[in-house]
């Protein structure tokens, strides 16, 4: 690959952990506060799931990159938030166990159908690191849509209150499928996913969960965005300081 290459390749792998590392650090934010001993520790280990797949993400764009100051570490802890890629989605708040589920869904959803594609690319780490994971997102998967169901078609209140929380990140859901420069060369390639291809089956997969929970799907046709450019909302920033806060404090510890 030519240096532009391996540039636009380094940010696409950014922009796919990213989302799995901010969204790995909601859910630890949850650790000990789960609903129930189970629940929680589920939560818990969907987001140990993510932060291992993060790690093979920054380890291979550590290693692309010619820097020996670049690593997974500096990858996850020291970059100021213009630099993270994630969507808006995975940075919203853990407003109550009906968000967190809403959230984990509209999110696993997409994750599961980019790892089909993924495990397709002509880059051989990827496709691997694809298909080691996509055995891990197929139980987030079941997870959170069987979540959607129990609160949909629960009572009065549980039904409300998802409904609530679908309405609410609803519009946070099409940036998934939002292409930046780097994404589209990697399609050109053969080595990303044209996730365009895959919004039909997206919301497909979303509704039909949907309606079998007894909840409405929203009209809303309003998109919130910015994040894969950089552009965040105000929860990142809190986000960052709790996950930084070692690093920024001891500069070059070590263990």
């Amino acid at each position: 690959m030519s240096t532009g290459q391996l540039e636009d390749l380094h940010k696409y792998l950014l922009g796919i952990a990213d989302n799995s590392l901010i969204l790995g650090q909601r859910l630890g934010e949850l650790c000990g506060h789960g609903p129930s001993l189970e629940t929680d520790i589920a939560l818990t280990n969907i987001s140990l799931d993510l932060f291992g797949q993060v790690r093979s993400y920054f380890q291979y764009a550590a290693q692309i990159i010619a820097d020996d100051k670049v690593t997974e570490d500096s990858l996850a802890f020291l970059r100021i938030e213009r630099e993270y890629r994630n969507v808006l989605l995975v940075e919203q708040p853990n407003t109550d166990f009906g968000y967190t589920i809403a959230r984990q869904f509209f999110f696993d959803a997409f994750h599961f159908l980019f790892l089909k594609e993924l495990e397709n690319s002509k880059d051989e780490t990827l496709a691997a690191i694809a298909k080691k994971s996509i055995k891990e997102v197929s139980y987030h998967w079941r997870f959170s849509s069987d979540w959607i169901k129990r609160l949909g078609d629960g009572t009065q209140e549980s039904h409300d209150r998802i409904q609530e929380a679908v309405n609410d990140l609803w519009m946070y859901t099409d940036e998934l499928f939002h292409q930046t420069d780097a994404d589209k060369e990697m399609i050109a390639q053969g080595i990303g996913v044209d996730t365009l291809a895959i919004k039909k089956s997206y919301y497909k997969m979303i509704t039909e969960v949907l309606e079998e929970a007894t909840l409405a799907i929203p009209e809303s046709k309003y998109w919130h965005k910015g994040g894969k450019q950089g552009i965040h909302s105000e929860h990142m920033g809190y986000i960052l300081s709790d996950m930084q806060y070692m690093q920024r404090t001891y500069p070059n510890m070590e263990w």
